[in-house]
């Protein structure tokens, strides 16, 4: 409770602080000051936002991540901090000075595939991404950020790599089973449905990505996917099944299963 309480004092601190365009600690200095009316009932219109249900993300218009903010909007995913174990995962497999090419499928506000340009700038970094509006703030949060090492491609999953080859392939997926109750609470009922759910076991996008991906490695290419707590078997056996050796599981900082991946080995001829 006290921790639920402390987190709505933050939010409405961070609404307010959007709402009269000052930083929290000016707020917080402030915090017997009288507001105009015009003041108080912007602070009330975003308050009233988040009373409804609104995810903090969409009412600002941006979240952090991997310490850079993202302008993130209702067609794109909000970036999560468990998401960061992915990036963390992908970037203990990238040695920094050295040329290399990656792929991130389904890259929604580019959270992934930006970080990871802009941490390996000697990558060349292709995002993927089904959704049209989805694939704009991709590009936007890019340039904003300047990764110019980003490559922006719509399609879905594989669709138009040709014949291209990656040194890693990574992809925080649709996980969700289609009727999971989840959908329908907190900020899931704001977010992309097709973000999130993947048919009947929540496996559907991950079979995909896992089956296609030893066309598009290099070898001793590594694949790293997000997936849900409790999919790590069968993701690893996925994996297995389709000839992925070193496989493993991460955990991220809940000590929950997060990240699963594996190298696709060396062809033997």
């Amino acid at each position: 409770m006290q921790l639920e309480k402390r987190e709505a004092r933050l939010e409405a601190q961070v609404l307010a602080s959007r709402a009269l365009n000052v930083n929290r600690a000016w707020l917080i200095a402030h915090g017997q000051d009288v507001l105009t009316p015009a003041q108080g009932e912007s602070v009330e219109t975003l308050v009233a936002r988040r009373a409804g249900g609104e995810p903090v993300a969409y009412i600002l218009g941006e979240k952090e991540f991997y310490g850079r903010m993202f302008r993130v909007t209702p067609d794109v995913l909000i970036p999560r901090p468990e998401t960061e174990l992915l990036v963390e995962t992908a970037l203990e497999h990238l040695p920094e000075q050295t040329p290399c090419n990656i792929l991130d499928l389904g890259s929604g506000s580019g959270a992934v595939a930006i970080t990871l340009a802009l941490e390996r700038p000697m990558a060349e970094v292709v995002a993927i991404e089904a959704s049209a509006a989805a694939l704009s703030i991709t590009r936007d949060n890019a340039r904003r950020l300047r990764a110019e090492n980003v490559h922006c491609i719509e399609g879905n999953w594989y669709a138009g790599l040709g014949v291209k080859k990656f040194d890693m392939i990574v992809s925080n997926p649709p996980y969700i089973a289609a009727a999971d109750s989840h959908l329908e609470t907190g900020d899931l009922r704001f977010e992309p449905r097709q973000a999130l759910a993947s048919g009947d076991d929540g496996l559907h996008d991950l079979r995909i990505i896992v089956a296609e991906a030893p066309a598009h490695l290099v070898e001793h290419g590594w694949l790293f996917l997000e997936h849900g707590y409790d999919q790590s078997a069968e993701v690893v056996e996925l994996l297995r099944q389709h000839g992925f050796e070193q496989t493993r599981t991460l955990h991220d900082l809940a000590g929950l299963d997060r990240v699963s991946g594996g190298c696709w080995p060396n062809k033997v001829d």
